[in-house]
């Protein structure tokens, strides 16, 4: 069974296009990883500060080793003078 997950990022106003840049980086390596089936990366009509990466894994060990990857890392410690949050990332079990 495929793991799912939905990451949730708050920009500060006033970081709303560096932190899209910087999100920005993460799809084309992500897309790239082996297990990696759906990388997707949303930004919220009426809030632009509101981020959601869609994401859908072939294993939890592919997600694991997403989580490793040093294109993950560098986004996370570059968001911390970006983000308004930490980033809320909720993984999910297809129901239906």
């Amino acid at each position: 069974m495929t793991v799912r997950v939905v990451a949730h990022i708050k920009a500060r106003p006033d970081t709303i296009d560096a932190t899209r840049d910087l999100l920005m980086t993460l799809i084309d390596p992500t897309r790239a990883e082996s297990g990696c089936i759906k990388y997707e990366l949303l930004q919220n009509d009426t809030d632009p500060t509101d981020f959601t990466f869609v994401e859908e894994w072939a294993s939890s060990d592919s997600l694991s080793a997403h989580l490793q990857t040093e294109h993950l890392h560098y986004v996370a410690e570059k968001g911390e003078k970006l983000f308004a949050a930490p980033p809320d990332i909720r993984l999910y079990t297809l129901v239906a």
